[in-house]
């Protein structure tokens, strides 16, 4: 393939994905790691995108953008489920567990149908959906309960404003895995939507524990709302695609850091 056919291939890619990895560029054009890196480079000199640690994304790209659960639901699989099989690892039978929308925590959520009897507390009406025809389909023995609160309904189907953080100020959760849209060193956890911002926060504040799940090409980007500083997280569990810098900072900030299939750190 030709500079500029492989160029306007990459471009293409950003512009229908948002965010792209160097190692998916490299296997669609069939071409080096390095040779995408360099071309990833040019553009960006040229204003066509902006780098990120391990990819490229749009320039600029609108920090109110917010993804639809399905475009996200068929990114980056494995690492979601990489993830989630870490996360399920810290649920217990008789936990109250919350679950904030997002695709990464619907991995989880298929993790869990089959695990110990818990109650979930979601603002997911995917996730509240897939315990529902679980239980009611006999694919589980044990069903879970399943509290779905209310609320305004987003693009990527979770239920926030007002409805929402006033039922979450009256419960109290075990654990709490949030899905995150972006995580920065400096403005911490954020979401392109200001009410679900709001939700999250109220989720944060009503549980014990909170471990935010978040795959390696969250690091970098920012929403326009901040959910809560990196130092809110009890723990952070990202996949091996996550670099060495994002894990120092979140090694420092967070009270621990899982990269799924390896040991944890701590600072």
């Amino acid at each position: 393939m030709l500079p500029a056919a492989r160029h306007q291939a990459i471009v293409d890619a950003v512009q229908r994905e948002r965010v792209v990895r160097v190692s998916d560029l490299a296997q669609q054009l069939g071409v080096s790691l390095m040779t995408v890196r360099r071309d990833i480079e040019l553009l960006e000199t040229g204003g066509k995108l902006e780098r990120i640690h391990g990819g490229a994304k749009l320039p600029g790209d609108v920090s109110t953008h917010e993804p639809g659960f399905e475009l996200k639901s068929t990114q980056l699989t494995a690492e979601k489920r990489a993830i989630a099989l870490e996360a399920a690892g810290l649920v217990y039978e008789g936990m109250a567990v919350g679950l904030s929308a997002g695709t990464t925590t619907w991995a989880l959520a298929k993790e869990l149908v089959n695990g110990p009897r818990i109650t979930v507390v979601t603002n997911s009406v995917r996730i509240a959906d897939l315990f529902h025809h679980a239980s009611s389909g006999g694919a589980t023995r044990f069903p879970s309960t399943v509290i779905l609160i209310g609320g305004e309904r987003t693009p990527s189907d979770a239920l926030v404003g007002p409805i929402a953080t006033a039922a979450l100020k009256q419960l109290h959760l075990d654990v709490l895995f949030m899905g995150v849209h972006g995580m920065d060193a400096d403005a911490g956890f954020t979401t392109p939507n200001l009410l679900e911002a709001e939700t999250d926060r109220a989720f944060v504040a009503a549980t014990r524990k909170t471990v935010v799940l978040a795959d390696h090409t969250k690091w970098g980007l920012l929403g326009i709302s901040t959910i809560a500083p990196l130092d809110a997280a009890d723990e952070v569990i990202s996949d091996a695609g996550l670099g060495p810098e994002a894990q120092r900072i979140l090694g420092q900030r967070v009270g621990k850091i899982r990269i799924a299939g390896q040991r944890t750190k701590s600072p």
